[in-house]
């Protein structure tokens, strides 16, 4: 007899793509009141598995079955009709329409054939008030931050009376105080009788909020556990080995300054940001969203205007707002936004390897496509990119992929200094650890990086010096010996004062601390 609690089950469902078995007989199954978390590498299926429930794909074998009785997902009208919202990474909004229309996209209420706003608002604060958002129906979605937008994808998925919400990666770029309204927007939610799917990288989440968790490796569901489960069983099951160390870094000693930045300052962003990064160094940036580390980086970069303060490599001052100069000069930068400023989605692997040293391989007007197709194998295997072959367009890798892909046009292009800004966001533990040996491999051979992280154990473990912003300004800067998580939040939420101090632990242990002062380092 099949269990009245269960909402849905998944057996044996199976999908292959040219060339590669996206999943082999996955096993998976949610309960009324439930939150299910869905484990995996990236590239390991899971991505697959929800498109299939949302109706985006449709599955080459097994079967789906919703309420006791299979049915067959053929397209989103479908998943809403059974029940179904997903929730991506990506959130699904028009940017210039207004929340309630965003809320009732294509269902909008209509009175004697026209769409009846009034009705269409108020049901949308009906629902924004039961996420507990506040934000009116009329505000244009392109002016809400990246928390409220999260709220009203939930809004709209309960418009469709959703019985199963699935949820992709929904905390990765939330702070933490964002990320508890969220937890327990979902545990109200959960209790509703609301069936949740929960995908997510930060292990201390899945105790914190799920019930049990399935675990998916290389296409195939290979153990279903309490959510109670230790995270080094839940990395085992994940990448089928056993990690030894999170954070492996390895520290060669350093030499010259390659990038030096002085009184950097871009009126009403950042002011007078001083720092220095030696070869075979990672210094971390570390600060509350809004202190302004993007910005300063993207200015480095050239990507953005300063109006003063200089910017050097090995000695020599760089031209302001000038990416080409930066990129002579050997600065890399890998982008918090991979997809929109990282990548060129459509194009292939090789292609966006190639991207940074094409000019190079240029001569008379042709391309060594030869030499790059070679230059592009090469790193593609150094770094391991899952893949189909170096022709699959990079949009169809999973996002671990994807972030490989855009580290390895920097090694091609022998970058002197590299800037990783969120270089693991939205990445497995298994996939990370990959990253912080290719960290290592730079410093070894004498590159400079330089690191911004929001995961504050990452920038702990991985720096050899952290610099602390608050309010645009360097707050302060800390060896790895003194650097803890209270004494960052420390400096992170101090009134910085007009040039950087050296802030030692006897200096930071009495300052006032927050409630920001949690593992994620928001």
């Amino acid at each position: 007899m099949s269990d009245p609690d269960e909402l849905l089950r998944i057996e044996g469902i199976r999908k292959t793509f040219p060339g590669v078995v996206a999943l082999d007989g996955v096993d998976f199954d949610l309960r009324r009141g439930e939150v299910h978390v869905l484990l995996g590498e990236n590239g390991a299926g899971k991505s697959t598995l929800i498109k299939m429930l949302s109706g985006a794909y449709r599955p080459d074998g097994g079967r789906v079955v919703v309420d006791g009785r299979e049915v067959r997902i053929q397209g989103a009208q479908d998943a809403e009709r059974l029940g179904i919202a997903t929730i991506y990474q990506e959130f699904n909004l028009v940017p210039d329409l207004t929340v309630a229309e965003n809320v009732f996209l294509g269902r909008q209420p209509r009175r004697f054939g026209m769409i009846d706003r009034k009705r269409m608002e108020a049901d949308a604060a009906e629902l924004l008030a039961r996420v507990g958002v506040n934000v009116s129906p009329r505000a244009r979605v392109r002016e809400l931050g990246i928390a409220r937008l999260q709220m009203v994808e939930i809004a709209k998925a309960l418009s469709l009376d959703a019985r199963v919400l699935i949820m992709d990666e929904p905390t990765a770029v939330l702070t933490s105080e964002e990320v508890e309204k969220l937890f327990a927007l979902v545990r109200r939610l959960r209790e509703d009788g609301v069936g949740v799917v929960f995908i997510t990288h930060h292990l201390e989440e899945i105790a914190a909020l799920g019930d049990r968790v399935t675990v998916i490796r290389d296409g195939k569901s290979v153990g279903r556990v309490p959510a109670s489960t230790p995270e080094d069983e839940l990395v085992r099951l994940m990448v089928g080995r056993s990690i030894e160390q999170q954070y492996p870094r390895e520290r060669p000693g350093t030499g010259e300054a390659l990038l030096k930045v002085e009184g950097l300052t871009r009126d009403g962003v950042f002011h007078d940001v001083s720092f220095e990064v030696r070869a075979g160094e990672v210094v971390g940036i570390a600060g509350l969203v809004g202190a302004g580390r993007t910005e300063v980086v993207r200015a480095v970069f050239g990507a953005d205007p300063y109006d003063r303060g200089a910017v050097r490599v090995a000695g020599a001052e760089l031209r302001r707002h000038d990416v080409n100069a930066a990129l002579e000069a050997g600065i890399g930068l890998v982008p918090e936004d991979r997809k929109g400023q990282g990548l060129v989605l459509d194009a292939s692997v090789s292609e966006n390897l190639g991207l940074v040293t094409l000019r190079r391989a240029t001569r008379g007007g042709f391309v060594d496509l030869r030499g790059q197709q070679r230059a592009a194998s090469r790193v593609a295997e150094q770094l391991g990119v899952r893949m189909a072959g170096l022709h699959q367009h990079v949009r169809t890798l999973s996002g671990g992929n994807q972030q490989k892909v855009v580290i390895g046009k920097w090694l091609l292009a022998d970058t002197k200094v590299l800037i990783l800004d969120e270089p693991t966001r939205g990445i497995d533990v298994g996939a990370k650890v990959e990253i912080y040996q290719l960290v290592n491999e730079l410093t070894a051979a004498g590159a400079a990086v330089l690191m911004i992280s929001s995961d504050l154990p990452e920038v702990l473990g991985m720096s050899d010096r952290v610099l602390v912003m608050a309010q645009g300004r360097i707050a302060g800067e800390l060896p790895a010996a003194e650097a803890t998580q209270d004494a960052v939040m420390a400096l992170a939420v101090s009134t910085p004062v007009s040039s950087p101090v050296t802030a030692t632990t006897s200096a930071v242990t009495s300052a006032t601390t927050t409630e920001g002062e949690t593992s994620r380092g928001h």
